[in-house]
């Protein structure tokens, strides 16, 4: 877990973010099925996307569960945000978006996105870049945002 929160007090969270092509709600152990499903479908696009381990290769349903629960408890603690990525005509998990505190000091926070992997060729997750990223510079209080491997 992150040691400190990454807005300020009086900050309200978006619970929820929606436009034509995607919503945006936090990420929780409720997801856990469908977050399995997405995440274990684009083993190939996520590995190294956030770092240089091996995640997600042979990530059980189990520790899925356990990463959701990180996930869900450091968004009620205010340390980091995570947002499960819905289709807005079926509710499926499309792909998810992160907000961590950032270890580089000319930045606030770093942010992350992805888009199933049978997914990438339609442009979605280049579309999901640009929303995710114009909703942190209108709704969040974040002034200097990294977007790592994307910048």
């Amino acid at each position: 877990m992150y040691s400190r929160p990454i807005v300020p007090e009086d900050f309200i969270v978006p619970e929820e973010f929606k436009d034509s092509e995607f919503t945006l709600k936090p990420l929780t152990i409720r997801d856990v099925i469908k977050d399995y499903d997405a995440v274990m479908s684009s083993v190939g696009h996520l590995k190294g996307l956030m770092d240089d381990s091996d995640w997600p290769d042979r990530l059980t349903i189990e520790e899925n569960l356990v990463d959701l629960g990180w996930h869900q408890r450091e968004f009620t603690e205010r340390h980091s945000f995570a947002y499960t990525v819905l289709s807005p005509n079926d509710h499926g998990c499309i792909g998810c978006c992160y907000i961590y505190p950032s270890e580089k000091k000319e930045f606030e926070v770093q942010a992350f996105y992805w888009i199933r992997q049978d997914m990438l060729s339609d442009g979605l997750e280049e579309r999901l870049g640009e929303v995710f990223k114009e909703w942190l510079r209108k709704e969040w209080p974040f002034k200097s945002i990294e977007f790592p491997g994307r910048d």
